[in-house]
């Protein structure tokens, strides 16, 4: 290989010695966890073919670990809602992430899915998070592959100081409830 570094993911924090590495679990699974990212792909509008560019060869997601993309809910953790949504695609888009297994992530991207864009009309869901909790919201009409990218690594950032015992949590529980989510 050349004299090039190569980019790698820096270890976490720990104490080093010959022959051995400690730190603490949390901080392993968490980076794990989030260079290892699933996603579902949820478009229903201009920006999936946005998600598409991103994860194509110039802007190439897999770079971030998320090289999987699945197309069944029950083996991905990662679900990027990118479009429209309409009050008839709301329970479908609520089964979809209930089908996920824990622990799972939801990015919203573009305008529409954010905040139902320019379409404030009585059929269009003005924002998904009223049907399921949001971890990460990228802007935009249509966001721009970068700005997929970014949030993305937004995402792997939470994941990264997440507790392993987070999903476990009264809080996190509470959460779900606010949504009718067991």
């Amino acid at each position: 290989m050349s004299d090039s570094k190569i980019n790698m993911v820096a270890p976490p924090e720990g104490v080093v010695g010959e022959g051995f590495f400690a730190t603490k679990l949390n901080d392993v699974v968490g980076l794990a966890r989030a260079n290892s990212l699933w996603p579902l792909p949820f478009a229903t509008s201009c920006c999936g073919i946005e998600f598409m560019a991103t994860m194509a060869s110039h802007y190439d997601l897999a770079r971030f670990g998320s090289e999987r993309v699945s197309f069944s809910p029950r083996q991905a953790d990662m679900l990027l809602v990118m479009g429209t949504i309409s009050k008839k695609m709301a329970p479908i888009l609520r089964q979809v992430y209930e089908q996920m297994a824990e622990p799972r992530w939801v990015i919203s991207v573009g305008a529409c899915a954010c905040s139902g864009g320019i379409f404030d009309t009585y059929s269009v869901l003005q924002g998904i998070d009223k049907v399921i909790p949001v971890d990460v919201y990228v802007p935009g009409c249509p966001p721009r592959p970068e700005q997929i990218v970014d949030g993305v690594m937004r995402l792997q950032e939470l994941v990264k100081s997440e507790s392993v015992r987070r999903r476990s949590s009264p809080e996190y529980q509470e959460l779900l409830a606010s949504y009718n989510i067991q």
